[in-house]
């Protein structure tokens, strides 16, 4: 049986004594969360809630289209952390459906930029409607105080992962 590590073992050297067993709790929490909100039920749940017969990976596409300016389908595939292929085949169903179309890029005649349609816009605000009922549902027992401490921290949590995004890992030596 292979030995137990501490918790301590995987935080890092700059995280205060007394913090690693709450790291640890977080990061199992988060780990259930994304877990509990990325199932395939909920996502059909989703869809249904917003009317919408788009896939997981067409939804995220298109919430990053929506939230920035035209980009390449590269870009978007190094900013989504996906094979350029996938993009590709999403981008192309997306386009054959009315969500986004393909627009030149002002900086390279030869390239060519994705942008999200007035349809595309309308079923992203419907996704989005549809979620947020789905965390109203969620979080009706919560204080209005619980809350805004939740959306707080989260927008914190949200500001340090991306400071950190390019950081490296540290693993503690084997032991």
């Amino acid at each position: 049986m292979p030995a137990q590590r501490s918790a301590s073992a995987s935080v890092p050297a700059n995280v205060p004594t007394g913090a690693s067993a709450n790291v640890g709790d977080i990061e199992r929490a988060l780990t259930r969360v994304t877990y509990l909100a990325g199932r395939a039920r909920q996502h059909e749940r989703l869809m249904a809630l917003a009317g919408l017969p788009l896939d997981r990976a067409a939804v995220a596409i298109l919430r990053h289209i929506a939230e920035s300016e035209p980009l390449r389908p590269g870009v978007l595939a190094v900013r989504l952390s996906v094979e350029a292929s996938h993009v590709t085949r999403q981008l192309r169903q997306l386009e054959c459906d009315g969500y986004v179309i393909r627009i030149a890029d002002p900086d390279d005649r030869r390239a060519q930029r994705v942008r999200i349609t007035d349809l595309g816009l309308a079923a992203v605000d419907r996704i989005r409607e549809a979620s947020r009922r789905g965390l109203e549902m969620v979080l009706a027992g919560w204080s209005g105080e619980d809350l805004e401490q939740l959306a707080a921290l989260f927008h914190r949590l949200v500001d340090d992962f991306v400071a950190h995004a390019e950081d490296p890992v540290r693993m503690p030596p084997a032991v």
